[in-house]
């Protein structure tokens, strides 16, 4: 670990949530990692932990359907509101006590809580946002209503949150310029539109064909964060992984990031020692046989353990 990292503190935060997506089991992923030891792998690392503990929510079965209908299509927009704003809460406060934010998922809407809060305690944050999907639609765009598939809208303001009953706490504080993708390959032609109309910078699974992910994250950094001189929310969604490598997801595409590329990305990430958030989401210990979810809680912990210091050598 570097000097300059020396006796950090990590704040680990867990959110059991699933309301942003149909397949429940997401909501367990914090206590899986945890029961694979992910406190002690960080210890290991030579960071002290501030364990926020897990914070659940209801599950929108469980949820009284009347209190929450539909905003137009978008799908239980107060339940995944009001997770949101506990999350970015918690995500504010440990920000404000100089530690590095880790939030296990949980499902990707919790985004816009960890990345937004960090953002309002740090306003110079930049974000990579590592997926298969761009999660940018809003509620005029998106086709399925799931607002795990909306949250970089609603971060960057593109989607108002006061259209969206449960989000009228939330203020934008971040714009295009301040996030750039690593990973896509699914993408709804709503959000093709999005990003071609702000020139969002976005680095596809054909980029990481064509140059390589070296030179792939390099350049998404070189956008993002040119001079080396923002702090860093790395915000890591398993599905932007090959099936292959990380089956146990909610929302699985073929032609995905390697194992060791999905790697590489947090050891760049880390070698910057700007890093201040790591989300590690959508982890579903409830799909897949017992092998699969092992392998993918297990690589969940080892991004962990990359995006804080972890090498080879």
């Amino acid at each position: 670990m570097s000097a300059t990292q020396a006796k950090r503190t990590v704040a680990l935060i867990g959110g059991e949530f699933s309301g942003g997506q149909p397949k429940g089991g997401v909501e367990r992923a914090p206590k899986m990692m945890r029961q694979a030891k992910i406190v002690d792998q960080v210890k290991a690392l030579g960071y002290e932990v501030n364990d926020c503990g897990d914070h659940a929510f209801p599950s929108p079965d469980a949820a009284n359907s009347s209190a929450d209908p539909p905003a137009g299509i978008v799908k239980n927009p107060r339940t995944v509101g009001n997770a949101c704003k506990q999350i970015y809460d918690i995500v504010q406060a440990a920000v404000k006590r100089d530690e590095i934010v880790y939030t296990i998922g949980g499902d990707h809407s919790l985004g816009l809580a960890t990345v937004g809060g960090h953002a309002a305690s740090r306003p110079n944050l930049c974000c990579i946002w590592v997926d298969a999907h761009a999660d940018i639609n809003t509620a005029e765009t998106t086709g399925s209503g799931n607002m795990h598939g909306m949250p970089v809208s609603i971060l960057l303001g593109l989607q108002k949150p006061q259209d969206i009953p449960g989000f009228e706490w939330f203020n934008p504080v971040m714009t295009t310029a301040d996030i750039v993708y690593i990973g896509l390959r699914d993408l709804d032609e709503g959000e093709r539109s999005i990003i071609r109309k702000f020139g969002m910078k976005a680095f596809t699974m054909h980029h990481v064909d064509k140059y390589g992910i070296g030179q792939v994250v390099q350049m998404a950094l070189d956008h993002v964060n040119p001079k080396r001189d923002r702090p860093i929310h790395l915000s890591f969604d398993v599905d932007a992984l090959d099936p292959a490598i990380a089956p146990s997801t909610g929302t699985t595409v073929r032609g995905g990031l390697t194992f060791r590329e999905g790697h590489y990305i947090c050891e760049a990430v880390y070698e910057t020692g700007l890093l201040r958030g790591l989300d590690i989401m959508e982890v579903n210990p409830a799909l897949g046989n017992h092998r699969e979810v092992a392998e993918t809680i297990a690589i969940g912990c080892s991004l962990t353990r990359c995006a804080l210091g972890e090498t080879l050598l």
